[in-house]
């Protein structure tokens, strides 16, 4: 009982025992168990980063997982980056061409984070990368297959940025069909000894000594 226990407070990193937490996790092996697009949203901090890699070792643990912060990618070079470029495609472009994330992902697990950084420019390419499961290269015209369960993360109100034409409406569907919300600490108080439980054990193994905490 104590270690099933234990068990639910530190769910694979993920510290909680509160009912919002419980909840989540039983969210995540239903999740886990589909290949639709899953959105997990949330405040800075909360989490949705650890929960995208739990989600893709509960379905596919021995595939790839790539991470793409769309955020901290320049726009200019988000498209290459994602879908990879085809010799010559522009100048500097490496003369054998470049892989792209997406392939790189196998059949794994494409993870777009802070997706709500794409500019508009690009978001048609994303819905057919969602939509069609299809995309091309930079500079090519062959058609190319994605093959790896996409999981997207936001810190942003998506439904805000549709209503200010800053993300588009039919994207925003697409990502939405099984989002999952990730609650800040301050919502599940009850949470916080285990968390501080947690940081006092790593600390412990980390410098070979013991403090408490009061």
């Amino acid at each position: 009982l104590e270690n099933a226990l234990r068990e639910r407070r530190n769910y694979q990193g993920i510290i909680g025992q509160s009912e919002k937490m419980q909840k989540i996790y039983d969210l995540l092996h239903t999740l886990a168990d589909m290949s639709t697009t899953v959105l997990i949203t949330g405040e800075s901090g909360t989490g949705k980063d650890i929960v995208a890699r739990r989600i893709h070792r509960l379905r596919s643990p021995d595939k790839a997982f790539v991470k793409v912060d769309c955020g901290a990618v320049a726009a200019n070079l988000l498209e290459s980056e994602l879908f990879g470029y085809e010799p010559g495609a522009f100048s500097g472009a490496e003369r054998s061409g470049k892989k792209g994330l997406v392939e790189a992902a196998g059949d794994g697990t494409l993870f777009l984070d802070e997706i709500g950084e794409i500019p508009l420019s690009l978001q048609s390419k994303f819905l057919r990368l969602l939509q069609d499961k299809t995309y091309l290269k930079v500079g090519g015209t062959k058609e190319r297959r994605l093959n790896a369960r996409i999981i997207a993360a936001t810190h942003r109100d998506l439904a805000k940025m549709v209503e200010d034409k800053e993300f588009r409406l039919d994207l925003y569907f697409r990502l939405t069909t099984l989002p999952i919300h990730l609650p800040p600490l301050r919502a599940r108080r009850s949470d916080i000894p285990a968390l501080v439980d947690h940081i006092r054990a790593r600390f412990e193994r980390r410098f070979g000594y013991s403090r408490q905490f009061n």
